[in-house]
């Protein structure tokens, strides 16, 4: 019953619980009280709204490869607050292989990245260098989890 409320939610955000109730079969009351339970026990981590990158002119979007030429604990730690304040920054794991970071971007046009590029990740102490991948169409795009 659980999987079937998370499933519903990940598909729809938006409903409500008697929607969610009947959608799975179950009581308000006992619905009510399973997602209560999976928030709480992490299951449920937020409810967002999906916003259209065309509409508010981030229509490109791209991911870049950093790498770092030296990984110190200070090094790590500025360049993961640095990208977590950026709010072009959609994206960024540290990542195993030949490279340390894959941050995935939206901006405008290729103007754009060139400044973010620039201004926001080659300045950042320790960063070497960086391989950018422009997305051409976007074949599939989700944050749903499989269950």
């Amino acid at each position: 019953m659980d999987k079937k409320i998370l499933r519903a939610l990940q598909e729809d955000g938006k409903l409500t619980n008697a929607e969610l109730a009947e959608k799975i079969s179950l009581s308000q009351t006992a619905t009510a009280e399973r997602v209560k339970r999976l928030t709480r026990d992490g299951y449920v981590l937020g409810y967002t709204a999906k916003l259209s990158p065309k509409m508010l002119n981030r229509s490109m979007l791209v991911f870049v490869e950093i790498k770092l030429d030296r990984t110190t604990p200070e090094v790590f730690e500025t360049f993961a607050e640095a990208t977590k304040n950026n709010p072009v920054v959609m994206e960024c794991h540290m990542v195993a292989g030949g490279f340390d970071y894959l941050v995935k971007a939206r901006v405008a046009d290729m103007e754009q990245y060139r400044r973010f590029l620039a201004d926001s990740l080659l300045s950042l102490p320790g960063v070497r260098e960086t391989h950018t991948y422009p997305v051409m169409e976007e074949v599939k795009e989700t944050s749903a989890i499989g269950i």
